[in-house]
């Protein structure tokens, strides 16, 4: 008898991920890289489909990686760096949105719409790959790292703005979950410290303190979707006014580091394997100079926008600050459904964004981990070690 699909499904992707995790530690790149690619593989040759349940764990991870990147953000180094992560992270957006959106339409012919939606999906910067490259590279403490997820955060920012002040049409529904957005985001602020130095709750198998972050994440989630929103940008920000409550104590930093565990064991694999599996060969080839030109157009612009600031104010991270901004991958796949369940791109154009939007998120992160990695730069400091020198 031949075994169901949706029951040969989870299968496959637990060998995915198994395999993803050798082959990042025998080539020593990123597994969120391997995981794309295998994804893709898998999709185009394998016949592996997504699934409901693949779909909303792909979410909740990408939810997971933003959370956990807002933790790692040092809020004393924000408030000292915000000229430079601000201005990175604004130019960063600005000048991909406007050369896609302008090629696009002046060059490929796309509707006016097509082409803001277009420019919105690649104006974007990663922040799961961002941080999980950085988590693997062990650079998420370094100043260089915090400095990176604050310029990532204001690159997403700007992308969210777009989206919603373009297209977005406000709701009822939308307005309740800014409500429980910032409800929520205070309660956790306010009272998480409760959960975490609570002695009765420390160190139980049960995890109690993790199931009670999850529980924030999905009350989030769930009013993102009902808002016709997405949780990233409130998650973002809940971690990272959380993250004084990580970094008071060593009980704090413990259930963060647990819940990195979980959530890289089978969560966030999830997330970057579901996001290959959007890929489809037949299309990007049907529509390979499209494709590459899109591309080609995105990273150009992201090198404008980013490597002359990066030069000035982290001189010897520039290229690899440049790369890193350079990917794309949870708001891009937001902004290009978005348009497609809008009527507003075709599948096809939709089909060559997400091409465009996966092959950023793996090109530049292979080259910068490859060739540019800034393991003994003299910028590098470990700001949670007395700022000693990696």
């Amino acid at each position: 008898m031949l075994i169901e699909q949706t029951q040969l499904t989870p299968l496959v992707v637990a060998v995915l991920i198994f395999f993803s995790s050798l082959i990042s530690l025998k080539f020593g790149l990123s597994v969120a890289i391997i995981e794309i690619m295998l994804g893709a593989f898998a999709g185009n040759f394998l016949g592996l489909k997504t699934e409901p349940w693949m779909l909303y764990l792909a979410n909740f991870g990408g939810v997971v990686l933003t959370f956990l990147a807002g933790t790692e953000v040092d809020m004393q180094i924000m408030k000292e760096k915000f000229k430079e992560s601000f201005l990175i992270g604004f130019f960063s957006f600005l000048f991909p949105f406007l050369a896609t959106a302008a090629y696009t339409y002046w060059i490929a012919g796309w509707t006016l719409s097509a082409s803001l939606i277009a420019g919105t999906a690649l104006s974007t910067t990663s922040l799961a790959v961002v941080y999980s490259v950085l988590i693997e590279m062990g650079l998420s403490k370094t100043e260089l790292g915090k400095l990176l997820m604050a310029a990532t955060f204001i690159t997403d920012i700007g992308t969210a703005l777009a989206l919603s002040i373009l297209f977005a049409h406000p709701t009822p529904y939308m307005m309740l979950f800014l409500i429980i957005s910032v409800l929520v985001i205070w309660l956790a602020v306010q009272f998480s410290h409760h959960i975490f130095s609570n002695p009765r709750l420390r160190n139980k198998v049960i995890e109690p303190e993790i199931k009670y972050i999850f529980l924030l994440l999905l009350t989030l989630m769930y009013f993102a979707n009902l808002g016709n929103g997405h949780a990233v940008l409130p998650v973002f920000i809940m971690g990272l006014l959380m993250s004084k409550h990580f970094g008071e104590t060593s009980v704090a930093k413990d259930v963060r580091n647990r819940l990195r565990t979980v959530a890289y064991a089978m969560i966030t694999p999830i997330f970057f394997i579901v996001g290959g599996l959007k890929i489809s060969f037949t299309v990007l080839v049907g529509a390979a100079v499209l494709f590459m030109a899109l591309f080609i157009t995105k990273i150009a612009a992201k090198f404008m926008g980013v490597y002359f600031l990066a030069k000035k104010f982290i001189p010897h991270g520039s290229m690899y600050t440049t790369l890193l901004m350079s990917t794309g991958l949870t708001f891009g796949t937001i902004s290009s459904v978005y348009g497609l369940n809008a009527g507003i791109i075709n599948q096809g154009q939709y089909s060559i964004l997400v091409g465009v939007v996966v092959a950023s998120a793996v090109i530049p992160t292979f080259i910068a981990q490859k060739w540019f990695a800034p393991v003994h730069s003299e910028d590098i400091v470990d700001v949670e070690n007395n700022g000693k020198r990696l």
